[in-house]
């Protein structure tokens, strides 16, 4: 079973603190969605692509340095030997780092279409 994190503003601080340390390693198209009002996996997902295996690499482990900074840490991580699709689980958010042509495949904004879009309020990097 799964361990519950602490409150949801908690969690959505994480989600843009994440979102600011993929963006410092020149994320593209960064999403987060709010998944609380569906039956999802988490209350959150933070998505955004990298344009190389070792960009993909670099932003994740960006990421989990930043929320462990923060007192977060993973409670799973996948995909990041692959390097297409790193997965960090923290429970009541989950960031996605895909290869940009991965993202494309699997269309994860559109799976969860229904969710409302989160506004960053972070100017992305070009």
């Amino acid at each position: 079973m799964r361990p519950r994190a602490s409150s949801n503003a908690a969690a959505h601080a994480l989600v843009l603190a994440a979102a600011e340390a993929a963006l410092s390693k020149k994320a593209r198209d960064p999403v987060a969605l709010d998944l609380r009002g569906l039956d999802g996996v988490a209350d959150y997902f933070f998505i955004c692509s990298g344009e190389s295996d070792v960009q993909v690499k670099a932003i994740a482990e960006a990421v989990e340095e930043r929320l462990r900074e923060r007192g977060a840490k993973p409670w799973h991580v996948e995909g990041l030997g692959g390097r297409r699709w790193v997965l960090l689980d923290y429970v009541e958010f989950v960031v996605h780092v895909f290869h940009q042509r991965t993202r494309e495949y699997y269309l994860l904004e559109r799976l969860w279409g229904d969710a409302r879009k989160v506004d960053l309020g972070l100017e992305t990097i070009d």
